[in-house]
């Protein structure tokens, strides 16, 4: 099995209370999950309304379209113009189930 995974973060401009960025995060989760049927979860700065911190997973047996939909949900998120991304971590970890 191998595991597609996608760590960005954001910043939020002009996001002043954390009602506002919940519903950036609402946004963004329900458009990806929608479109890529991929788990989005909130993994950082829960408390801080200027950024945010996406984890995004995917799994599959084939870790070059799992690369590539990371890819084409990074370019989705950019396209949403909702926050500027200010640093993305992309990975394929591969599962051994004998382990």
């Amino acid at each position: 099995m191998k595991v597609g995974c996608c760590s960005i973060k954001f910043f939020l401009h002009g996001n002043r209370s954390l009602k506002e960025k919940r519903r950036i995060t609402r946004a963004v989760k329900d458009r990806l999950k929608n479109k890529f049927n991929v788990s989005v979860s909130e993994i950082g700065d829960q408390d801080v309304w200027q950024n945010l911190s996406l984890g995004i997973v995917a799994a599959g047996s084939d870790a070059p379209y799992l690369n590539g939909l990371m890819n084409q949900v990074v370019t989705a998120i950019e396209n949403m113009h909702l926050a500027e991304i200010t640093s993305c971590q992309i990975r394929v970890h591969h599962l051994d189930p004998s382990d």
